[in-house]
């Protein structure tokens, strides 16, 4: 019973977000209370939903002051170098900056951490998106598609899980699959194109001219909903009618409107000096890179590095009491926004971990596969993998659900590393941003500024079709037989 409990409260919960029928925060929250009602947890539920809300607790904490450090640094203008650059190197061609963002997702996911790529990449190349007027939901698929794949890295949560659950080394589980990994990585390239070049039709059809960009050096990013200085822009995004910035006729109204950058909710402020600005950027530069070194490093938990971090650099960026405020009540929405997205998922985890309904899930999969497909288990768990991301929590597949496939697997001859292998091909790698269960991926769309359902709509055959493309090169570079 707790199997078809846990199975129905997942599938209602993916039906509901991605119909629209219900917000993602309330379907996380009250779909597992209700199971957890219906399957005689009343007594406990308070209990399953602090445990839960405790574990992602450290999650929340880093989103909530990654997301005010990186909005401030887009603010201070830290990315407006990166911002024109790309846009020259584009020349406002969507279909450039597409592959650029997955060239760029690709690089920086190589530290194996999903949140820290999705802060990165998407604080660094929204506002170019903005600027374009391209679709977010491009820019949050194609950086699921190459932080799915990076994800393998023998570092990552899956790979690390995989090896400890099995008993395993990287070079009986990871290295055999890199070449398979290539393959992933060309397909998140072609697939990049192919979606950068539908994004540039699309925009063309909407202008007869596409969108233009006029990008000159030393000048500020400026926020969508107000008038720039001196670039005029069309920004059209799907479902949002068409926003036109005119330029400012005086001198005057150009001081006023100028700002240090184009992240949401921008705070005004009297333009300081060149020369004070340039080492301020100088700071900024040297403060984000070395805390992402410390983040790379482990030298502190990730919640205390971007704690210590935002407050340096709102003390530096902005030291009067008015300026801080301001700044925290601009970027509140998007804090909120995210955090209860997270705590939210504490809540579905907390209690279908601590019903045992994910164990009783994990046992039932395993018990419906015929002793005649034991054979060809490799194949069936990597081909399955990347949707039963959606169900089954990192450590409920890996330390629930994978010991008994390759116990399974065993017994027809087949060596348990080759179904270790098999499942880090999809499972909670290129699933991983797909997925309800997972707090980073609620980083990626609620800083993309996207629904979870319009998220997993428009990217999950694309994120199959890479587990697809990385079983086929599996094949054939003899990672696992057919």
């Amino acid at each position: 019973m707790l199997a078809a409990l846990g199975f129905a409260t997942i599938a209602v919960l993916l039906l509901l977000t991605m119909t629209k029928r219900a917000s993602v925060l309330v379907a996380l929250i009250l779909l597992p209370v209700l199971a957890a009602l219906i399957g005689g947890f009343a007594g406990d539920l308070g209990e399953l939903i602090l445990d839960g809300l405790s574990k992602v607790a450290p999650t929340g904490i880093m989103i909530a002051f990654a997301v005010l450090y990186f909005s401030l640094m887009v603010d201070a203008g830290l990315f407006d170098p990166l911002i024109r650059g790309l846009l020259r190197v584009a020349q406002g061609d969507p279909l450039r900056i597409t592959v650029a963002t997955a060239v760029l997702t690709l690089c920086v996911a190589l530290d194996g951490d999903g949140a820290s790529t999705f802060l990165i990449t998407v604080s660094a190349l929204l506002p170019v998106y903005k600027r374009l007027g391209m679709n977010p939901l491009v820019l949050s698929g194609v950086v699921c598609l190459g932080a799915g794949v990076m994800n393998m890295v023998p570092w990552g949560g899956p790979t690390v899980r995989a090896m400890a659950a099995l008993k395993l080394d990287s070079s009986e589980v990871f290295n055999p699959v890199l070449p398979a990994m290539g393959f992933g990585v060309v397909w998140v390239l072609v697939a990049s194109y192919l979606l950068g070049r539908r994004e540039r039709n699309r925009l063309a059809a909407l202008s007869p001219r596409g969108p233009a960009t006029d990008v000159r050096e030393g000048e500020d990013e400026r926020d969508d909903r107000e008038p720039a200085a001196s670039t005029t822009l069309t920004a059209t995004t799907e479902g949002e009618s068409s926003r036109h910035t005119t330029p400012a006729t005086a001198d005057g109204e150009r001081q006023a409107l100028r700002a240090p950058g184009d992240g949401p909710g921008t705070v005004r402020v009297p333009p300081l000096p060149r020369t004070w600005r340039t080492w301020l950027n100088i700071f900024n530069l040297l403060l984000t890179i070395t805390l992402l070194v410390c983040l790379i490093q482990e030298v502190m938990p990730l919640p205390v590095l971007f704690v210590l971090g935002f407050a340096i650099a709102l003390l530096v960026n902005h030291p009067t009491w008015e300026q801080q405020q301001a700044l925290l009540d601009k970027h509140a929405k998007s804090v909120v926004l995210v955090t209860t997205m997270i705590f939210a998922a504490g809540v579905l985890t907390g209690i279908l971990t601590g019903t045992k309904m994910i164990d009783e899930m994990a046992e039932a999969l395993v018990s419906v596969v015929p002793d005649s497909f034991g054979s060809h288990l490799p194949v069936a768990v990597a081909v399955t993998g990347m949707p039963l991301s959606l169900v089954f929590t990192p450590d409920a597949y890996y330390f629930g659900v994978l010991p008994v496939l390759a116990e399974t697997a065993q017994g027809f001859g087949t060596d348990p590393a080759e179904v270790a292998r098999a499942a880090i091909l999809g499972q909670m790698t290129t699933g991983f941003p797909l997925s309800p269960l997972t707090a980073s991926t609620f980083i990626l769309v609620g800083m993309s500024g996207v629904s979870l359902g319009e998220h997993q709509r428009f990217i999950f055959r694309w994120a199959f079709a890479t587990t697809l493309v990385m079983t086929a090169g599996a094949l054939l570079t003899g990672a696992f037989p057919l």
